[in-house]
């Protein structure tokens, strides 16, 4: 009964997720549907597993029935002998179950220990702390890690390690329809990381565009007190590839703003050497800025 109970427990743990809307915080929206596929088919598991247990019970309590009728018309001549067996048997069997039931304990644990954590721990937001923690590079970090599906993006989204190289350069070739021809560019949560992606891959065709975008704030050791990160938390497929996503902003003079403070700015694209990548990135020369409450979803989504 206990793998019914696990099974059971799965089932409201991904029922829960898609009924409160935290799934977003695991997984891109788009790929919605494969965990509410994998909810209902753990709830048919259940179903399954219990009236196996059910059965399984029912036809143990007619064997055991049996064996008793059976054994009560035993002759007793032998209880002696039976005796003796049984103290050897029985010790050797005890030792046996003991291991067994640790064994299984230990493999219940592995189940129950998530599962506790996700129905009853509050889901919690990626902020400045993660980027602090984890740092970040450019364009990509984990060193020597050739899974796409392991590696942690930062800065800049790149797709070219799920695309072969002829097809991302379509790919972006045709993405970067939609700005190269506009004055002012606004990204919204939908094509966040698509046009950082496009506007890093060229940035020298966006100089002097207006760019408007909204984020949380990130100060970096080694910057101007009037240089800051401004980010998206972004998530290609799950929340194993998210990656922190923006750019450098240039405050006007005398402004100050603190970690995790959410705003909405708006400036002119500009470019400059970085050191710490030795490389040239894209930064914004701020012209306005309106401070925002946290977005109810402060995850963007790759939707391409």
């Amino acid at each position: 009964m206990a793998r019914a109970y696990v099974l059971l427990g799965f089932t409201f743990f991904l029922m829960q997720l898609h009924i409160k809307g935290t799934i977003s915080k695991y997984i891109n929206m788009k790929y919605s549907y494969l965990s509410l596929t994998a909810g209902i088919l753990f709830a048919f598991l259940t179903l399954i597993q219990v009236i196996h247990t059910l059965r399984t019970n029912h036809d143990e309590d007619e064997e055991h029935s049996h064996d008793h009728d059976h054994d009560h018309d035993h002759d007793h001549n032998h209880n002696h002998h039976h005796d003796h067996n049984c103290d050897h048997t029985c010790v050797h069997g005890h030792v046996h179950k003991e291991a067994k039931g640790f064994k299984k304990f230990l493999n219940g644990l592995v189940f129950i220990f998530p599962l506790f954590t996700g129905i009853f721990l509050p889901v919690a937001t990626l902020d400045s702390t993660i980027v602090q923690a984890k740092g970040f590079h450019f364009p990509v970090s984990e060193p020597g890690n050739n899974d796409p599906f392991m590696q942690r993006q930062y800065l800049k989204p790149d797709l070219s390690i799920y695309y072969g190289q002829e097809g991302y350069q379509k790919l972006i070739k045709q993405e970067s329809k939609e700005y190269i021809n506009k004055k002012s560019i606004v990204l919204n949560d939908y094509d966040f990381l698509k046009g950082m992606e496009v506007l890093y891959d060229e940035p020298g065709k966006y100089l002097g565009k207006q760019l408007t975008y909204k984020g949380f704030i990130y100060h970096e050791k080694g910057l101007k007190k009037n240089q800051v990160f401004l980010f998206r938390f972004g998530i290609i497929h799950c929340v194993a590839d998210s990656g922190v996503y923006g750019v450098l902003i240039d405050l006007p003079n005398g402004q100050t703003l603190k970690n995790d403070q959410w705003i909405e700015a708006t400036g002119n694209i500009q470019q400059m050497y970085y050191q710490p990548f030795k490389v040239n990135i894209p930064y914004l020369d701020v012209t306005n800025i309106k401070e925002i409450q946290p977005p109810k979803d402060a995850y963007v989504y790759r939707n391409k």
